[in-house]
């Protein structure tokens, strides 16, 4: 799987888990170089809080792109460790 923003491959493996529809990838999966800490923090139910990184690629920031749950609860623990990304970020085979 790879996940693509503006032309550029931000993450890429064959080990991802899919929760929700959202394929999650391996955080050394991701290239560091296009992430931008976010101070942005959400709560699931299930999963627990999230937090958030800024895609930044070629100049161009796509806020709050990439979430990742640092201390899922149980119900989640297969995707600790795992970055997900969403706002026209393309998640393609």
């Amino acid at each position: 799987m790879k996940a693509i923003w503006r032309g550029s491959v931000v993450a890429e493996s064959d080990d991802t888990v899919v929760v929700e529809g959202n394929h999650y990838f391996p955080a050394e999966a991701v290239k560091p170089q296009y992430l931008l800490p976010s101070n942005t923090r959400t709560m699931c139910s299930w999963k627990g809080e999230a937090r958030y990184h800024t895609l930044f690629v070629d100049g161009d920031a796509n806020p709050d792109a990439a979430w990742y749950y640092p201390e899922p609860k149980e119900a989640a623990a297969e995707i600790k460790g795992r970055i997900a990304f969403w706002k026209g970020v393309q998640v393609v085979d």
